[in-house]
């Protein structure tokens, strides 16, 4: 647990990197920790649209926090291949200084997979590989690339984010490829809070988001009962927004008395 006796108003002079960074909940975790960092900050935003990287770099540019020395740098890269996890840590390295006090990584990038078909059908061991290379291997390579370019220092706060979901604790129809992921990066992270104990470790389930994801699922999902879950909280308003979502994770970190390792749910806050 945190020492901290009150809440913190931002989360200091940081490097921040994102993964996932250019949509969805990753691109408005990069629009909050702008307004939650210290000048002199730099937001490192990865991900494989350059278009939509650019976008969201301009936009930063011109909000309060760009306006004010919020530094922000775009790295397109595919994380399922070595070259692209390469091209985020050098990046990383580069925008550091020895003034900033909190490295915070988001390992946010993930993908559904085909959850149209049941789990006796994934038989092609290359589909399997592909999808947990994305999912699973590049989160551990660039988080431990990130944690040993940056070791433990005085006055320096390191903190990990996994952006998890209800699938790591609780087994979907359908849906075992996502399922897996995410149960073994919770687990990954777990094991990485054991090892670490000065590092600030969480895995964070956002709810079920109004995401083009959220969409995927409604229309593709094979089992039909969890598809008619999915469309009637659509239907019913009941999803949530990553704004809402995201809020709740920045508070989460902001208090910082969470114990390092653990699933917190959007509903559990």
């Amino acid at each position: 647990m945190s020492s901290t006796d009150q809440t913190r108003t931002d989360l200091g002079r940081a490097l921040c990197i994102i993964t996932g960074a250019s949509r969805g909940l990753g691109r408005t975790v990069a629009r909050e920790m702008s307004r939650l960092v210290k000048p002199g900050s730099v937001l490192v935003l990865a991900a494989r649209s350059a278009d939509d990287l650019r976008a969201l770099k301009v936009e930063l540019a011109e909000s309060e926090a760009g306006r004010v020395g919020l530094v922000v740098e775009c790295v397109v890269a595919d994380l399922a291949e070595v070259e692209g996890l390469e091209s985020v840590v050098r990046a990383s390295e580069e925008a550091f200084t020895e003034d900033m006090d909190h490295i915070i990584l988001f390992n946010n990038a993930a993908s559904l997979g085909d959850v149209s078909r049941y789990t006796q059908s994934f038989t092609n061991m290359a589909e399997v590989d592909s999808y947990l290379s994305f999912n699973v291997s590049s989160s551990l390579c660039l988080t431990a690339s990130i944690v040993k370019a940056f070791p433990q220092r005085p006055g320096l706060r390191r903190t990990v984010v996994n952006i998890s979901s209800l699938c790591a604790q609780q087994p979907f129809r359908s849906w075992v490829l996502y399922c897996t992921g995410k149960a073994a990066r919770d687990m990954m992270f777990k094991v990485l809070a054991e090892e670490e104990p000065d590092l600030r470790v969480v895995s964070y389930a956002p709810g079920p988001l109004d995401t083009a994801m959220q969409t995927v699922a409604r229309s593709t999902t094979a089992d039909l009962s969890l598809r008619k879950s999915f469309t009637d909280m659509f239907a019913q308003s009941q999803l949530l927004s990553c704004e809402a979502s995201c809020a709740k994770l920045m508070k989460l970190l902001l208090e910082d008395t969470y114990t390092s390792g653990a699933h917190v749910d959007f509903y559990d806050l």
